[in-house]
């Protein structure tokens, strides 16, 4: 079966995300590539404007921040996609819970099916949130709900997971409805409309801030300076020393604490049947990957660090909605190579559609964060949260 051929935008969006991710990446391209980058240069700067403009309206009061009157924990980046958001608010969710906080976890869910624009425009105040999960059950899929809000909502049972695009409204829903006494928003740095009580930001320790341009000519969502209204940092993805990443950190903000931490695997699934196989089970298998996520080196690597030989590697746009054939493509093409598994992300896997049966073993990769150093900064903002006077 050939694939189905991605969209002509997705096939940009992917070439263009290689040149802006990395330094060095947009170097000896010929003339055309070069005027383009220079015209999302000037774009960038644009934006730039328009994020100095936003946050000056905030930050004197021109345009008011709505309070919620509990704990609001914001997670978020400086940079677009990459940073591993989702494993931290698991971590957050997860500790938070088990110390008794009923936890509801705020998210615009995107790139989920959404009415069309002129729809929302006058339903976005009076309908509710979409309700992924109200602690007790999952209600909504991937599709509906979005991908990762669908990922936190089906791994984290007693926390609510709600999608809208105003999670101020979200927020006020899950505390009236649902009894909410502690909120965190989902991606939440450049979400200004919501009063944040601490600001959690992530870095990809592997690459902190790309080019250093904003977007689109880089990964940047606003100015690495912003970093100064962070109070813990998350240095991601950490493999080894990080000491001139973390002085670069120091440059704008010498007071934040700071926790290394790492995306570890920890177990196989089945993609359908949800059958587990162990990490070992890697060793000196061949596989073939399928990914549609912001940094899939990084994936693909885990693999090979774990024993796999990978032989071939399919990859699209991030949060790509896969069609049946790009599947059932990928599955035989790896039966066809001899691939013991097609190996793909959890976050991917969520966006599968349904086989009854396959031609090789479709895998995907279950990670957690695990912290390698700052393990009482962790614990430390845990206890401010709960209140809890630390020893």
């Amino acid at each position: 079966m050939r694939k189905a051929r991605p969209s002509g935008i997705e096939r940009l969006e992917t070439y263009l995300v290689k040149l802006i991710q990395e330094k060095g990446a947009d170097k000896n391209q010929p003339g055309g590539i070069v005027a383009l980058l220079g015209f999302l240069k000037g774009i960038s700067f644009v934006f730039s404007a328009a994020v100095a403009v936003r946050y000056f309206f905030y930050k004197y009061g021109i345009v008011r921040r709505f309070p919620l009157g509990v704990q609001v924990i914001s997670i978020g980046n400086v940079t677009a996609g990459g940073t591993g958001k989702t494993p931290v608010t698991e971590l957050f969710a997860k500790t938070l819970c088990e110390q008794g906080r009923k936890v509801a976890i705020l998210s615009r869910g995107y790139r989920r099916k959404e009415a069309p624009w002129y729809q929302r425009i006058f339903t976005q105040v009076i309908d509710p949130p979409l309700v992924v999960s109200d602690g007790k059950r999952v209600l909504l899929d991937a599709a509906t709900g979005g991908d990762e809000p669908y990922m936190l909502a089906s791994n984290l049972h007693g926390v609510a997971v709600l999608v809208d695009r105003n999670r101020v409204k979200a927020g006020r829903y899950a505390i009236k409805r649902l009894g909410c006494d502690t909120i965190i928003l989902d991606d939440g740095f450049q979400y200004q409309k919501l009063r944040h009580s601490i600001e959690v930001v992530l870095v990809d320790s592997t690459n902190p801030f790309g080019n250093g341009n904003m977007l689109p000519r880089g990964i940047l969502r606003e100015p690495v300076r912003h970093l100064k209204r962070a109070d813990i940092i998350f240095l991601t993805k950490c493999r080894g020393d990080v000491s001139e990443v973390k002085s670069e950190i120091r440059k704008y903000n010498k007071k934040a604490q700071i926790v290394e931490c790492n995306h570890a695997p920890r177990i196989l699934k089945d993609v359908w049947s949800r059958e587990e196989f162990p990490l070992e089970w890697l060793n000196g298998k061949t596989t073939c990957t399928l990914s549609g996520i912001a940094s899939p080196k990084g994936f693909e690597n885990s693999l090979r660090a774990m024993g796999a030989k990978v032989i071939w590697c399919e990859r699209y746009a991030d949060h790509h909605r896969y069609d049946p054939s790009e599947i059932l493509y990928a599955l035989n093409r790896s039966s066809d190579m001899g691939a013991d598994a097609l190996i793909t992300t959890e976050k991917d896997a969520v966006r599968f559609p349904r086989f009854e049966t396959s031609p090789v073993k479709c895998l995907y990769l279950r990670i957690a964060i695990e912290i390698l150093a700052g393990r009482e900064f962790f614990d430390g903002i845990i206890d401010r949260i709960c209140f809890r006077r630390q020893s």
